[in-house]
């Protein structure tokens, strides 16, 4: 998808929910919560035994779980495969970890001095749904920032015993230093685009999380969206 397409497509999208929005919801970081810390769960594709497994790792009180279906060897032959990313293989390099035989975990902190982040993402248009992240203010860095497509899953559905935020799709705004920045752009870093919506997920289940990191991969603001009710007509 060239540039012009992805801008123009992220437009309409969100542009559609800035119609339907106010008779629906909005779904935005705005008044949630941010998580103090994250764990980051990684599942190999071939083990089905790890998915299903009720002593998962299981977040603290203020941490985000994130899961991640790394690929098997097997490829499409693995029993996880349909929810698998080759995102996990990145998230996994960024980390310097190797890709888990079964399964893995990390934990992260959010570093002192955090930053003011939002995340956003619109309504599932077309197989699409429109996405953004902005760090403000966008000073300092350099930053590497991750924005994720995830579907929330209850305990007790989809063969899993616990919850689980399982990564859809993801992608890494170029916010690290590679190109001069404006002086507007350094006030307000920002990013929006279309993400696809995987074969199987469940749109009224998908969400967006995002963090940035510092130059030494330090966690210093993570954001999650959720979608509120409108309120009362006055």
């Amino acid at each position: 998808m060239n540039k012009l397409t992805s801008s123009a497509l992220t437009a309409l999208l969100l542009g559609l929910s800035a119609g339907c929005l106010h008779a629906q919801s909005s779904c935005s970081s705005d008044g949630q919560p941010r998580p103090a810390a994250l764990l980051e769960r990684f599942i190999n594709a071939d083990c089905e035994a790890c998915w299903s497994d009720s002593h998962s790792p299981q977040p603290a009180a203020g941490e985000l779980a994130l899961d991640w279906i790394v690929p098997a060897a097997r490829g499409d032959d693995a029993p996880l495969s349909a929810a698998a990313t080759r995102d996990a293989l990145a998230r996994l390099q960024a980390l310097r970890r190797a890709v888990p035989a079964k399964s893995d975990s990390a934990r992260h902190q959010v570093g002192r001095g955090a930053r003011e982040l939002r995340v956003a993402h619109g309504l599932a248009f077309n197989g699409y749904i429109g996405t953004s992240i902005e760090l403000k203010p966008g000073s300092g860095g350099p930053w590497q920032a991750w924005l994720l497509l995830v579907e929330t899953i209850p305990a007790g559905s989809e063969g899993t015993p616990v919850a689980r935020n399982l990564v859809r799709n993801a992608l890494q705004p170029a916010w690290d230093g590679g190109y001069a920045l404006s002086k507007q752009e350094l006030q307000r870093l920002f990013e929006s685009r279309p993400m696809s919506i995987p074969e199987g997920a469940k749109p009224a289940r998908l969400r967006v999380v995002g963090w940035v990191e510092d130059a030494r991969g330090r966690i210093r603001a993570i954001a999650q969206s959720r979608c509120q009710a409108p309120g009362p007509k006055g």
